[in-house]
């Protein structure tokens, strides 16, 4: 066991799936000789070579289709898009090509791809920097959407999402690259996909969050002594609802915590798929705390990532409604 943040345990998983498969391919905008804009790969084009871990132009959907056609003729690509912003000029490639691809070709054809990216607030960068769209990405049929919140999880994860068959969109909060550190296994090992954590055990309510906002919900509960379970879903698509259901059924309220913008957010497919399964066992409406419904502002960073007054202040609303 080693202590990591998460740019070095992502860093190890990425060193370690280079070391063992030779069909795994890095690329993206300065992912070699500067080891990223956030050094995630640093270090890793002069060990493995250019034709390995490979410097792109800076053309996100040139990234996304190029890594596609590695995909499809038998190597296992995991791209970079620099920041999750820069995404949108490639979906036409994740979502009509790279998502649909085993559907449309009856299964003759997978994409095992990995894309990569920092998302969400935590570096003062503003709207074109911070966005959360991992929504987007959930109501696109044929991706798994999978997002750590601390170091362990994070290498193990990327592991398992390496190995998958399918795409996978790996969404990295930027956040928590530097601000955690935890003790991670040194070689191999896995984190399975599709399988939330309970991450704290409670009676009184439920909590469900995943990413940056697992350490701000585990560290509230913390310093107010909230009796409640907090599920980290670590993959959002296929969620794992079998474990929310029945973190629901014993507690019987539930606060959901997301960075990203109420309206249409993730938090709205957990809400209905709580109250479709187990209305009844409900004792009060289920609360969402999330990043207010605007561009992603410069100077009021920490007011719109929900923080420890705003999770409270829906926490005993729950616990007070009778």
């Amino acid at each position: 066991m080693t202590e990591m943040n998460m740019v070095q345990a992502i860093n190890n998983g990425l060193d370690l799936a280079l070391k063992l498969d030779d069909s795994v391919i890095l690329l993206g905008e300065d992912i070699g000789i500067n080891g990223g804009v956030f050094r995630v790969t640093e270090g890793l084009q002069k060990k493995y070579g250019e034709d390995r871990v490979m410097d792109t132009p800076l053309v996100e959907l040139g990234i996304v289709g190029m890594a596609i056609g590695m995909a499809l003729t038998g190597l296992k690509p995991v791209p970079e898009i620099q920041f999750q912003d820069f995404i949108y000029t490639a979906m036409d490639q994740i979502i009509n090509q790279a998502a649909k691809m085993r559907f449309r070709s009856n299964g003759d054809y997978t994409v095992p791809m990995v894309l990569r990216t920092p998302y969400g607030g935590g570096v003062k960068g503003g709207l074109y920097h911070s966005q959360s769209g991992e929504a987007y990405f959930a109501h696109t049929a044929g991706l798994t959407v999978v997002t750590p919140s601390g170091p362990y999880d994070a290498k193990g994860l990327l592991l398992s999402a390496i190995d998958y068959e399918d795409p996978v969109i790996f969404l990295e909060p930027k956040r928590l690259y530097r601000s955690i550190k935890e003790e991670v296994k040194d070689g191999e090992y896995k984190v399975p996909l599709r399988k939330a954590s309970v991450v704290r055990e409670g009676d009184d309510l439920t909590a469900i969050t995943y990413g940056s906002m697992v350490p701000t919900v585990k560290n509230t509960f913390e310093k107010h002594k909230v009796n409640g379970d907090i599920i980290d879903l670590r993959t959002l698509v296929p969620m794992d609802i079998g474990t929310v259901i029945q973190s629901v059924e014993k507690t019987g309220r539930v606060v959901i915590i997301h960075e990203a913008p109420r309206t249409g957010g993730f938090g709205a497919e957990i809400s209905a798929s709580i109250t479709e399964r187990a209305l009844e066992s409900l004792l009060a409406p289920i609360l969402r705390v999330t990043g207010p419904d605007s561009p992603f502002p410069y100077k009021m960073e920490d007011y719109y990532i929900p923080d420890d007054r705003r999770i409270m202040k829906a926490v005993n609303k729950l616990l007070e409604f009778r």
